[in-house]
């Protein structure tokens, strides 16, 4: 059961498997048909040119009279279009055919052998064998029922023209043509022969150029085409009438003239009468009697209106007695007498005689009786012999369409022919045969359908029962249903059957936003149904996805639409759906009411602003400056401006500048714009003290100058105090010659003895001073120590007894601790 049920579904995935591999094939063959059957008419059209090369050469190119041979050749090359009438299927490029010499009807060749054997078979059947093979008897065409010799019976198969036999099979050439020139004489014959190549249909009109004159003989000859070498010139005929009287007036024309249509008053036969009649009848006979007096001056001429003496009167000479037996001589004014014998005509029954005396008149019916036998030999009966004996019985024998029983009462053997209708199916299995009752195949449906595109204005004619297999013509016409979406109009496309390919105009609809949907049209859209079946199990395949058609609403505007961002930035092309105030993400960069700083919030809004030649100016959504003037001060202006941020020029400095004079020893309050606005004289000037300069010369003086700025003079006038350098001896001298060195004080001895005690008592106050400072140290170092000892001490009482601190020890600090923040920061 296992191997059963997996052998199953090996068969169901292998079908699977076959049906999407045909399906795949179909969906190739389809999308190239439309290629291929490009193709196929460009090859098809060049076999057509090269056809007619031969005869166009000769016509200038003018192709106007191979319309129907073209037509011809065209249905050679479609599909369906050449049918066999016989057998009702398609005429292949690679079966053998006969074309008839009439119609030109294309049949298969074993068709109409088949058909000429049977045909023959039936007339002759009904013969006797003494007349059999006598008589050379036809047989008709399925289509035209032009009649054929026995002797042309088709036996092989040839091309159209008849020269070559099994054509081969050449793409390239009309299907069953040898592609040589046709060369068939042109009917009706002129002498020349067909130009084209071997094609089917009749031979298109003579295109050779002749030499004739016109219908009267009166135009001097011309050249024309010997397909059209009869031709009017359009001057009156001239010819005489039959009428010997006028001439006729008609233009040129072909064959005998018109009767003379003009009327002219004539006399009837007898003279008698005159009436208007046409002079092509001058003859007429009128309705009265002769009435002239005859000869035997007894009666009048009883004839009508008649030309010529009136004859001897019919009553005159010997006349014979009713019955014909007795002949008398009498005047013609009496009636010749009954001769008392019998009459003895042969009656209407043509076996009795009149048993009458001779009379004058018609005789009387047969009475008599006689055994008379009916007409088909069966029976017999006494009866009169004027009456026909008739049996009841119906004949038995069939009629000569071998189907139905003659059936007619008391037949003589010599049977009718069958008088009911056919009414068998025909091969197109549309109609029934409407000849009468025969034996053998019915003639083949001589009817043709149209076959139509969908409008209907490209039609080609098949035989009935072809419509069905017969494909649709390629119209050329344009698709004229009306569209199924919001278009008023649909794209131009081809006339076709079914549904029209969906739109791809664009949708065009107007959206909300204004704009209109630039996406192809999708009112019915095919959409994928997804959940309409869960499978069972994993063995089972998975189903085509079912699709449905449905208008998809449209998409969202992609047109872009400049908009400006938040700030007023930068202006960028946004979807329109989406189109709407943006930041840009840049800082905002407007001018602040300080018009020092910009704006450093990130892109936003901004109402009432207004811009002017000098930039955009910030709205109430900007930030505010809160920042101090940071505007360069005026050189050697030490102070900020005393405003916050803002426009324009700071206010003069009014502070006062608090600086040194020259001599740095005074301090003087000068306002700060009169130092900054002054020159370099000026601020010499406001910057001294004028007090005397307090700066030493390098001679050591008091610089006697008031206070100033840069160096002082060194041409010192002070009388200075010369000592020597132990400083005992002194003199006063003028203190530029002292620096110059141009003056000097010497030591004497006893400045040299002093020198030497002052330099001994110094060092003893350095030895005393170093020892002291040893002393010191040591004292520190002894402290010290002693400090540390005691540390080491207090650490083993703590170890040793732990006292108990109370709550306060313990949260003092976390207590104060607060407690003094706050007062600080009150404070």
């Amino acid at each position: 059961q296992i191997e059963l049920s997996s052998q199953r579904k090996f068969d169901e995935i292998k079908k699977a498997n076959q049906a999407a591999v045909k399906k795949l094939v179909e969906d190739q063959l389809s999308s190239s048909s439309e290629d291929d059957d490009e193709d196929a008419e460009g090859k098809q059209g060049k076999i057509l040119d090269k056809t007619f090369t031969i005869y166009t050469s000769q016509t200038d190119g003018d192709a106007s009279e191979l319309e129907r041979t073209r037509q011809y050749m065209n249905e050679a090359f479609q599909s369906g279009a050449m049918t066999c009438l016989i057998c009702i299927a398609s005429v292949k490029r690679n079966q053998a055919v006969w074309s008839c010499c009439g119609c030109f009807c294309i049949f298969h060749l074993p068709c109409i052998q088949k058909w000429a054997k049977d045909s023959l078979f039936l007339v002759s059947s009904p013969l006797t064998d003494d007349d059999f093979g006598k008589k050379d008897y036809p047989w008709p065409c399925p289509k035209c029922r032009f009649e054929y010799k026995r002797s042309e019976t088709p036996t092989r198969y040839y091309c159209y023209c008849g020269k070559v036999e099994d054509p081969a099979l050449d793409p390239w050439l009309v299907p069953h043509s040898c592609g040589q020139v046709c060369e068939r004489e042109f009917k009706p014959s002129c002498g020349h022969k067909c130009l084209l190549l071997c094609h089917p249909g009749p031979c298109p009109p003579c295109p050779k150029m002749v030499t004739t004159t016109c219908f009267c003989r009166k135009a001097k000859a011309v050249p024309r085409r010997c397909s059209a070498k009869e031709w009017s010139c359009r001057l009156p005929c001239g010819r005489t009438l039959p009428c010997g009287q006028h001439t006729c007036e008609n233009p040129c024309h072909s064959g005998n003239c018109k009767p003379c249509p003009r009327v002219s008053k004539q006399q009837c036969i007898c003279g008698r009468r005159t009436a208007e009649r046409l002079c092509a009848s001058p003859q007429w006979q009128c309705d009265q009697v002769c009435g002239r007096t005859l000869p035997c001056g007894n009666h009048t001429c009883e004839q009508v209106c008649h030309a010529g003496p009136c004859g001897d009167c019919p009553r005159s000479g010997k006349r014979s007695c009713p019955c014909g037996k007795s002949k008398f001589t009498l005047p013609c004014t009496e009636d010749v007498p009954t001769c008392g014998d019998s009459c003895d005509k042969v009656l209407e029954c043509g076996i009795h005689k009149c048993s009458q005396r001779c009379h004058r008149g018609p005789c009387e019916i047969c009475r008599q009786e006689v055994e008379k036998q009916c007409r088909c030999g069966k029976h017999t009966k006494r009866m009169p012999c004027h009456k026909p004996y008739l049996c009841e019985t119906k004949c038995t024998k069939i009629r000569d369409c071998q189907k139905h029983q003659c059936k007619r009462k008391c037949c003589s053997g010599n049977c009718p022919p069958c008088d009911q209708v056919c009414g068998r199916t025909l091969g197109c299995r549309n109609h029934k045969c409407p000849s009468g009752c025969h034996r053998g195949s019915c003639y083949p449906c001589p009817e043709t359908v149209d076959v139509k595109c969908n409008c209907g204005k490209t039609v080609i004619k098949v035989p009935c029962g072809r419509e069905r297999t017969t494909k649709p013509p390629k119209c050329k016409q344009l698709c004229s249903q009306p569209p199924t979406c919001h278009h008023p109009t649909q794209e131009k496309h081809y006339c076709h059957f079914g549904r029209c390919p969906p739109c791809r105009q664009s949708c065009q609809k107007t959206l909300a936003c204004g704009h209109l949907c630039p996406v192809s049209c999708h009112d019915e859209a095919l959409v994928k149904q997804t959940g309409s079946h869960q499978p069972a199990g994993p063995w089972e395949q998975p189903s085509e996805p079912a699709f449905i058609q449905t208008a998809l609403p449209c998409p969202p505007c992609e047109v872009p639409v400049s908009v400006e961002c938040l700030g007023q930035h930068e202006v960028s092309p946004l979807p329109c759906h989406s189109a709407g105030p943006y930041s840009c993400k840049r800082l905002c960069g407007r001018l602040l009411a300080c018009q020092n700083h910009t704006c450093m919030k990130e892109c936003h809004r901004v109402t009432k602003v207004s811009s002017n030649g000098d930039g955009k100016k910030a709205g109430p959504e900007c930030l505010q400056c809160e920042e101090e003037c940071t505007k360069p001060r005026p050189p050697g202006c030490p102070h900020r401006c005393v405003l916050p941020c803002h426009p324009g020029d700071c206010p003069a400095c009014l502070q006062m500048l608090k600086i040194k004079c020259h001599c740095k020893l005074s301090v003087l309050y000068i306002e700060c714009l009169k130092l900054t606005c002054a020159d370099a004289k000026e601020k010499d000037v406001l910057t001294s003290c004028k007090n005397q300069c307090p700066k030493e010369l390098p001679c050591g003086h008091r610089c006697k100058e008031i206070c100033h700025s840069g160096g002082c003079p060194l041409n010192c006038n002070q009388k200075v105090k010369l000592r020597c350098p132990c400083k005992r001896l002194k003199k006063e001298l003028q203190c530029s010659k002292v620096r110059e060195g141009q003056v000097s004080l010497e030591c004497d001895a006893l400045c040299k003895e002093m020198k030497r005690k002052a330099s001994e008592i110094k060092e003893a106050e350095a030895k005393a001073a170093i020892e002291e400072e040893k002393r010191r140290q040591q004292a520190e170092l002894e402290a010290f120590e002693n400090r540390l000892r005691g540390r080491r001490k207090n650490k083993k009482r703590k170890d040793e007894v732990e006292i108990e601190q109370s709550p306060w020890q313990k949260y003092k600090n976390l207590i104060m601790l607060p407690m003094f923040g706050v007062a600080v920061v009150m404070l």
